[in-house]
Formats: structure tokens, C-alpha cells, sequence
């Protein structure tokens, strides 16, 4: 008789960590979504269904203003790592293996592996002696940092697509005499391009969502949406910051619904 292969949902007692590991992350999410509809100003207390809270956060300047510098924010970063890790993932694997590329995909996936704060404490200091240096107080700054944490996000998915797809197909438009970047352009820009819209996207929400960096590197007056919902629940915690919470919420899912269906492999 053959034997059966270790199969880890057979032993004992795994059904109920994995339903408890889901319940204890989950369900804090949906009471969190739930006392966003709530009529009282108690985040505990229920006290009737009203959507009172979705129209205050909408009417509410701050929010407005803080949501509008956010996306402004995770754009352009989305848009500068994307590029640069398109072009760092076409440079690591579209060649043959050499010395130091190792240590080149250590160093592009440095954010992932250093603890945020570090990182969030080393731009402080990067950023702090440029202000002095130039005066300059603006958005580059978060915009920048954003770009470099959100590197190695993009980078992946564009790296596996890349990994994935056939080479013979650049390999044959060489041979038709097709320059490099008429290559580039018509073989391996479109069907890396679903690679590229996944790493966007995540490199986006990661940006979007994005606390730590934000609080250490921003300038008087640029909170985000995350960091603005911090300062609330420092003075007054209501269903507002709930609703806020769950728009953001619904937001991530979206793009990380597109990025799943983007990534996933068809038969």
C-alpha cells in the first residue's frame, strides 16, 4: 500500500488554530466596520444604524485635505518605484548571472528587512540636515521616502512576471532585426505591463497606508490620511475615525483584489 504524504491539515488540533487565527484577525476588522454605522458617539455602545458618521468625515476639511495629500502622495510614489523597480528587475534578470547580484537584491529588498522605525529614524536624520541645508519644506520629501520603502514591493511582482515569461519571444524579434528597444516596446513592455500594474498598485497601498515613515519624515501641516487619524484618536476617539477607517479599508481591498487578479496565474 502506498503511503500517504505528510499532510500538515491532519494533525490534531489544526482546524481550530486556523479558524481561531481567522476569528481573532477578522473580527476586530468587522466590529471595526459595524460601529462605523453607529448612531451613538459611543465606539462601544450600539445605538442604532445611521450613516450620520459617513457624512460628517465627508463634510469634514480636514479629512478632505488630508486624503487629497495621501493620494497625491502614494501617486507619485507609486509611479517613481514602479519605474525604478521595472527598470532594476529588467537589469537583474534579463541577463546573465554575475558578481554582486546577490548582494544588488539585498539592497533593493532592504526596506522589507530592516524594521520600519529604523528606516523611518534614518530619513528623519537624511531629510532634517537637507531642510537646514536648502529650506525647503515641501512634499518631496514624504514623496521621496515614500518612492524608497515602496521599492521592493513593486519590484517583486515585476520580477516574477519577468522570471515567468519566455525569453525566446525577445529571442526571436532579435533574430527578425528588431533594435532592443523596439524589443523592449512591442515584446516585453506588453506582456510585462500586468506585472507592472500589480506592482503599482501595491506600492500604492503600501504608500497609502503607510504611518511610521509618514510620522517621523512630514512637516508641519502634512498629515495623511493615516496620520491624521492618529491625532484623532490621541484627542477624541468617535465613529468618525470608524468610517474613515472603513473607507480606507474598502480602498485597500479593492487594489489588492486587482492585484491578486492581476498576478494570478491562468492555465
Amino acid at each position: 500500500m502506498a503511503r500517504r504524504g505528510f499532510q500538515i491539515s491532519r494533525l490534531p488540533g489544526f482546524a481550530t488554530i486556523a479558524i481561531a487565527a481567522f476569528v481573532l484577525l477578522y473580527l476586530p476588522i468587522l466590529t471595526l466596520v459595524i460601529f462605523s454605522f453607529n448612531a451613538s458617539n459611543s465606539v462601544a455602545i450600539w445605538g442604532g444604524f445611521s450613516l450620520h458618521w459617513y457624512a460628517d468625515a465627508w463634510a469634514n476639511d480636514d479629512v478632505k485635505a488630508a486624503t487629497m495629500r495621501s493620494l497625491v502622495i502614494g501617486a507619485s510614489a507609486a509611479v517613481l518605484s514602479t519605474a525604478l523597480a521595472t527598470m532594476a528587475a529588467l537589469g537583474t534578470t534579463r541577463r546573465r548571472a554575475f558578481k554582486g547580484q546577490t548582494f544588488i537584491y539585498v539592497v533593493l529588498n532592504q526596506p522589507l528587512m530592516v524594521p520600519e522605525v529604523v528606516t523611518a529614524v534614518a530619513l528623519l536624520i537624511f531629510f532634517g540636515i537637507l531642510k537646514v541645508a536648502t529650506g525647503y519644506q515641501g512634499l518631496g520629501y514624504l514623496i521621496a521616502a515614500h518612492t524608497a520603502f515602496c521599492i521592493p514591493f513593486a519590484y517583486l511582482p515585476i520580477r516574477a512576471r519577468l522570471e515567468s515569461m519566455d525569453l525566446a519571444l525577445e529571442t526571436a524579434a532579435a533574430d527578425l532585426y528588431a533594435s532592443p528597444f523596439a524589443t523592449f516596446r512591442r515584446v516585453t513592455l506588453p506582456l510585462l505591463a500586468p506585472g507592472i500594474m500589480a506592482g503599482a498598485m501595491l506600492a500604492f497601498v503600501i504608500s497609502l497606508d503607510d504611518v511610521v515613515i509618514t510620522e517621523f519624515v512630514k512637516s508641519g501641516g502634512q498629515d495623511t490620511l493615516p496620520t491624521y487619524m492618529l491625532g484623532q484618536l490621541r484627542r477624541s476617539f468617535t465613529p468618525e475615525v470608524n468610517a474613515i477607517s472603513t473607507m480606507l479599508l474598502g480602498v485597500t481591498v479593492v487594489m489588492l483584489t486587482a492585484f491578486f487578479l492581476l498576478t494570478r496565474k491562468k492555465d
